[in-house]
């Protein structure tokens, strides 16, 4: 809760760290600033679900979604199965989100379906980190499937600082294909088109009822100028909170800083909790 509106962080990573590369370490203490969350882990980098759940309840968070990730040639293979017992330990609060990589999962939906049977709310894809374009046509049956089911796909739009990633893949126009073949898929980028793409990405929100744009990685307060040519309080309406936990100051301090932005409040609260209960099915906000 953030001043008694309900908050949802839906952009968590929380892997064992043995199966992460260098790189996300270094990442997670650089943009964490001083924010504590090894504190979650035991000795040997393990989640202790108890104490993430109570760090969390600490930072106000509800809701999280939890990322797993297959991008061996960015960050490593983070698979989901590590995060079924943070699920188990605090289910109403913790939830599964699949990822997919084309050069791993043969067939796709195959692997679409296991990941969404475990309980995932949602199917995250990495265009980025796995080096393959959003709209490759291998990727069709995943969409078809999240389509039948009513499931969103996240997609990682904008750029990423990891060795190996391909930035040229994380712009939101290579989207264009698929919002077109699959209008009742609910596509969230991701990062709202970091760097490069802003405008492109709050475009595509705007004009599209089942676009919308996740916050994580983005400094709350730099928001008005990222996104200088739109209004604002019009643009925040298609905005889901997501914070990049662990690479962030905290979700209470960025929960904070989007409150500090002066939204309407009817508008905050669906940034903080709404937007997201809209989309990911179950979340009982």
């Amino acid at each position: 809760m953030l001043n008694g509106m309900p908050l949802v962080d839906a952009h968590v990573h929380v892997p064992r760290l043995s199966t992460v590369k260098p790189a996300w370490s270094q990442w997670a203490h650089r943009f964490s600033r001083g924010h504590d969350w090894r504190s979650a882990y035991d000795a040997d980098g393990n989640p202790v679900p108890a104490r993430l759940d109570a760090l969390l309840d600490a930072e106000g968070v509800d809701r999280a979604l939890l990322f797993c990730e297959y991008s061996p040639r960015a960050t490593g293979i983070q698979p989901i199965e590590d995060n079924l017992p943070i699920v188990e330990h605090n289910p109403a609060r913790f939830r599964l989100v699949a990822n997919v990589n084309p050069h791993l999962h043969h067939p796709v939906e195959s692997e679409v379906e296991r990941q969404l049977d475990l309980g995932a709310v949602a199917l995250k894809l990495h265009p980025v980190h796995g080096a393959f374009r959003p709209d490759d046509r291998e990727l069709y049956p995943a969409y078809r499937i999240c389509a039948d089911r009513g499931i969103p796909v996240i997609v990682h739009s904008g750029t990423s600082s990891f060795p190996g990633a391909r930035a040229r893949f994380g712009d939101p126009e290579l989207m264009l294909d698929v919002l077109e073949d699959f209008p009742d898929v609910t596509v969230v980028f991701a990062h709202g088109g970091r760097g490069w793409w802003y405008d492109t990405a709050a475009f595509l929100a705007l004009a599209r009822g089942n676009v919308w744009l996740d916050l994580a990685g983005l400094p709350p307060g730099k928001l008005p100028d990222y996104y200088a040519r739109f209004d604002l309080t019009r643009l925040a309406t298609k905005w889901i909170f997501g914070t990049d936990w662990p690479g962030v100051p905290g979700p209470a301090t960025n929960a904070a800083a989007v409150a500090a932005l002066g939204l309407p409040n009817d508008v905050l609260r669906a940034v903080l909790s709404g937007n997201a209960a809209k989309i990911f099915p179950g979340l009982g906000i």
